[in-house]
């Protein structure tokens, strides 16, 4: 991997996240065992999203169970919402709801890569209109386990843009270099992507490598 990655880039250093990815790598893993190291990774992966892009400001005063006056925090920003990318960003959905907020919404984005052009190919958008009662959702965490080639990751982020987002927080658990600085160039100052850890290849087929193979199937038992 080169040294210098954009600046709207941040590669964990969480020795924890690295050694459980470095199982999840293992192709005699079963699936049980890939299922339980996902949604651990992403757990991880989910406390590192919301260190630093969201705040807390003070919504009150409350008690304590001695009586002690404290200040009652609130997230800010208010109005968040989730975006799992399927099918695979599904393994990210739970985890990341166990952080946020309970009234984060949670919109789907069914998207793949056509197997001659590369492009992505858009099938499944739940994404609502914009809300003008509750106000405008300011920030989305945008989730899917890989990154290789970026062109998902770029869809994706111009679908957010166009529907109004102010701020895109992508995470995932493995990417390439390139498709890491691909998907780090379509909105730079909008986008913020926290990864797992970043592999420097791809193989003919466009996989990463050494990768962690086609995670929607290792999950979802469906090769």
């Amino acid at each position: 991997m080169s040294a210098s990655l954009p600046a709207n880039v941040r590669v964990s250093k969480h020795p924890v996240i690295h050694a459980k990815l470095s199982q999840l790598r293992s192709r005699t893993l079963d699936t049980r065992l890939a299922r339980l190291l996902a949604d651990e990774i992403a757990s991880l992966l989910a406390y590192e999203a919301t260190a630093t892009s969201l705040t807390t400001q003070i919504a009150g005063q409350g008690e304590t169970p001695i009586g002690a006056a404290y200040d009652v925090l609130a997230l800010t920003p208010g109005r968040l919402c989730l975006v799992p990318i399927l099918r695979s960003g599904l393994a990210m959905t739970d985890p990341f709801l166990r952080v946020l907020p309970t009234l984060t919404e949670v919109h789907h984005l069914g998207l793949f890569r056509e197997e001659h052009t590369q492009n992505a190919i858009e099938y499944y958008n739940k994404v609502p209109k914009q809300d003008a009662v509750k106000g405008p959702i300011e920030q989305a965490f945008l989730v899917d386990p890989i990154v290789a080639t970026g062109n998902t990751a770029c869809a994706a982020i111009q679908i957010l843009k166009e529907w109004g987002i102010k701020k895109i927080v992508l995470t995932c658990m493995l990417a390439s270099e390139a498709g890491l600085r691909r998907a780090a160039a379509e909105w730079p100052e909008g986008v913020e992507i926290v990864v797992g850890a970043v592999d420097a290849g791809l193989t003919d087929k466009l996989y990463i490598t050494p990768g962690l193979g086609d995670i929607g199937d290792r999950l979802f038992q469906t090769k």
